[in-house]
């Protein structure tokens, strides 16, 4: 495995846990209810299928789980999003934090992006 692999691995590990410690500190209302759950879901699955990706059965298999990667990562992003817009007169959320996962988020789509067409065009 590759440096830079593992430093991926890394990032998506600490994503997803991050995740978890934002979501543990924002309030318990209504607005957020369900946004948690669904970021809680996809932001650890992040990293569970990038590390289950390691050990692909085949190529046409890594391509397929960096698709679901992809595919969590853009939820995980969605979710963040939507919890920045409801927050908009909260003074209890880490926004600093929240901006933060969000820039996260954004450099996975990107990367996981490229690593799936770069994957396509090997196969």
């Amino acid at each position: 495995m590759n440096e830079e692999t593992k430093k991926l691995l890394n990032r998506t590990f600490n994503f997803g846990v991050g995740n978890l410690l934002f979501l543990n500190n924002l309030p318990n209302q209504e607005k957020f209810r369900v946004p948690k759950y669904q970021l809680a879901k996809s932001s650890t699955s992040i990293g569970a299928n990038y590390e289950e990706a390691q050990a692909g059965e085949s190529k046409k298999d890594f391509i397929h789980k960096i698709g679901i990667v992809l595919k969590e990562t853009r939820e995980s992003n969605y979710w963040l999003r939507v919890i920045e817009a409801v927050s908009f007169d909260d003074k209890n959320i880490d926004i600093v934090t929240l901006k933060n996962l969000i820039s996260e988020s954004v450099e996975f789509k990107k990367i996981f992006t490229t690593i799936k067409i770069n994957s396509q065009k090997n196969d």
